[in-house]
């Protein structure tokens, strides 16, 4: 589709079968949909999803409690991804939603309020990730060199334990900079930092001392200091 234009047909034709009067470009409205004394439908068209297009219909909320927005259907898994979540956005806003392919249009939501299922797993994950996190390591420009995590940091302070006293046993590691699940970091090696040099010994790789290096602006909160 290469005009909005190209939207309105299927639209109008949709909200026609379904016993509404239809009209475009009714003062800022792109199509107003009547039917007796119900309140009008309001549709936005527009080729692409933009913060403006919310703005609008957002806008038109004002005039009706029944408001679309219409794009044309996108193909592609990237754009299935935008297209489930600008789903959720409009549901979030209360606006409905509808997709144009051909000459067909498919409403993917109504207008109305929503309220979503809080996702209690998800909400104790973000909190664990927060009491994991020494200081506050991502503020400001510390993020040119990447998202330090939890999981980071603790295998920063095993990594800086075995650069000073060379290979150890996990449990040495795990009391000495306070990392529980020292053992396990190491054996998973997950960022290619450790090696095994024997049942429960770990030692530093080359890539352990660069990553010391190269973090070594998150160092302090990783050892518990003051960021």
């Amino acid at each position: 589709m290469e005009r909005e234009s190209d939207l309105y047909a299927p639209v109008k034709a949709l909200l026609v079968r379904q016993g509404y009067a239809v009209k475009g470009e009714v003062g800022a409205a792109d199509l107003v949909a009547v039917r007796g004394a119900e309140p009008p439908v309001i549709v936005e068209l527009k080729l692409r999803i933009t913060l403006a297009l919310y703005h609008q219909a957002v806008a038109r909320l004002g005039l009706s409690d029944l408001v679309y927005i219409a794009v044309p259907k996108p193909a592609g898994k990237t754009a299935r991804r935008a297209l489930k979540d600008n789903l959720a956005m409009c549901r979030r806003l209360g606006l409905g939603f509808i997709v144009v392919k051909g000459t067909t249009a498919e409403v993917l939501c109504d207008p109305g309020a929503h309220a979503p299922r809080r996702a209690k797993a998800r909400t104790a994950r973000l909190l664990r990730e927060f009491n994991r996190l020494d200081g506050d390591p991502n503020q400001g420009g510390a993020t040119r060199h990447g998202i330090v995590t939890g999981y980071r940091q603790e295998s920063l302070r095993c990594a800086a334990h075995l650069a000073e006293h060379g290979p150890s046993r996990g449990r040495d590691v795990a009391a000495a900079a306070a990392v529980p699940q020292a053992t396990r970091i190491m054996r998973d090696n997950h960022y290619g930092w450790f090696e095994r040099r024997g049942t429960g010994v770990y030692a530093l790789t080359d890539a352990g001392h660069a990553g010391l290096q190269h973090w070594a602006y998150s160092w302090e909160a990783a050892s518990g200091a003051e960021t």
